[in-house]
């Protein structure tokens, strides 16, 4: 294992870099999270091997639970109540149809191009459905993108990380060896339901100890740094209150509780993502460099033409067909539907999902891992790559003051009725 100070000497030195390369990061093709893989890629057992990291090292499992409770937590909080109750149409179809549609579609995928089996398969599935417009951001702040579509992309990545959580840890939970007597309904019942349960009562006590905010500066309580501390704090003493017995599941009930929040308490909402963003970019990007150091050549490409052809079919496949099967009946276009089709992009969610599942000693969990590594960084170049040229697309096909919908619009999803809502990600 590296030792701890050539670790925070790496991570210093790849926050300094990272700082003073994103400027032209943000002029050229790469994204700042591929700058991060490569220079994991680049320091660990893949090329120089500067960081040597044991994937399944109890200090990149931790890595991966922290980054898993603040990214949930801040997914969580950006789940606005009246947007919801404007624009829940698509998002929906989104998260019920296209999501479960994805994960099937990579499974199918799998099944027939590996050996793997048919839980080994779904586990891949689950992991490749999330999507996160982090590695994309300038596509929902791009104020050329229509309203309907950089909201619904923006509610859509806030959400699958938290749904698609119980799926990834269920089949990695039949998977242990050992777990031969595993039954679905058990784990739904205990570990789901109790971390709905924790989650929602958290929530609801984290929203009334806090005390609100005066109107005036002068009148504030708690200045806002110490409030965004607070969610901060709510957000891992919840997991911690979770996972003891009788073992709730900890991330689900981060989730449901930054969701509680967020509709209970709008104020602890925006101090929190004015104010630890910073926090959650350190998180995010430590992730990359360690996702990164974990690759190698070999690794990603073990599996062959299988592997490339599973990471094909999730961007280029799965994505777009369950995209058009949820939005069928809609009144978005054809050009909308294919720019929301092409930016589900793979992202840091994807990869601490797949950190979590090695620590979970799966037989095949290092080439499920390789598998969906391949498809991350595959979506990390090429997204990162047409961030740019995707908003000026969309904005040629775009009538003037048009919503990018037919002229009676998606019920409760109009332009007109847009509350412009800050940019997410999953």
């Amino acid at each position: 294992m590296t030792s701890f100070q050539t670790s925070a000497a790496v991570l210093g030195g790849l926050l300094i870099l990272g700082a003073l390369l994103s400027g032209i990061a943000n002029r050229s093709v790469l994204s700042l999270a591929a700058v991060f893989v490569l220079a994991g890629f680049v320091l660990g057992d893949g090329a120089t091997g500067v960081l040597r990291l044991r994937a399944s090292s109890g200090f990149v499992t931790d890595l991966a639970t922290v980054a898993l409770i603040v990214i949930l937590f801040r997914d969580g909080l950006e789940v606005d109540a009246g947007f919801l109750q404007r624009q829940w149409q698509l998002p929906l179809r989104k998260l019920a149809i296209a999501m479960p549609l994805t994960a099937t579609i990579v499974a199918l995928l799998t099944r027939l191009l590996t050996g793997l089996s048919w839980t080994e398969s779904f586990l891949l599935g689950a992991l490749l459905s999330p999507t996160d417009p982090v590695l994309s951001s300038s596509v929902v702040s791009d104020q050329r993108v229509p309203d309907v579509i950089r909201h619904s992309l923006n509610l859509e990545s806030g959400l699958n990380d938290g749904l698609a959580l119980p799926a990834v840890l269920a089949f990695a939970a039949a998977l242990e060896p050992g777990r031969a007597g595993f039954h679905w309904w058990h784990y739904i019942l205990q570990d789901v339901g109790l971390g709905l349960a924790y989650g929602a009562a958290c929530g609801l006590i984290g929203s009334v100890l806090m005390p609100r905010a005066g109107r005036e500066p002068s009148e504030e309580p708690i200045p806002g740094h110490q409030r965004a501390l607070y969610g901060l704090g709510l957000a891992f003493a919840t997991y911690g209150l979770t996972v003891l017995p009788p073992h709730g599941n900890g991330l689900i009930a981060v989730f449901v509780a930054a969701i509680v929040i967020g509709i209970r308490r709008p104020d602890l909402r925006t101090v929190f993502a004015e104010r630890a963003e910073e926090i959650v970019e350190i998180v995010k990007l430590g992730i990359f460099a360690v996702f990164g150091s974990l690759l190698t050549v070999h690794g990603l490409f073990g599996d062959g033409w299988a592997a490339v052809g599973i990471a094909a079919g999730a961007l280029l496949l799965a994505r777009p067909v369950a995209i058009g099967i949820a939005l069928t009946g809609t009144h978005i276009t054809a050009a909308g539907k294919a720019f929301m089709a092409w930016f589900g992009p793979k992202g840091v969610s994807t990869m601490a999902f797949s950190l979590l599942i090695l620590s979970h000693r799966v037989e095949a969990g290092g080439r499920i891992f390789n598998l969906a590594a391949l498809a991350v960084v595959a979506s990390i170049l090429l997204h990162g790559a047409s961030d740019t040229a995707g908003p000026q697309w969309i904005a040629r096909r775009r009538a003037p003051d048009a919503d990018f919908s037919e002229p009676e619009g998606v019920p409760g999803a109009t332009a007109a009725d847009d509350a412009e809502q800050p940019a997410g990600h999953g």
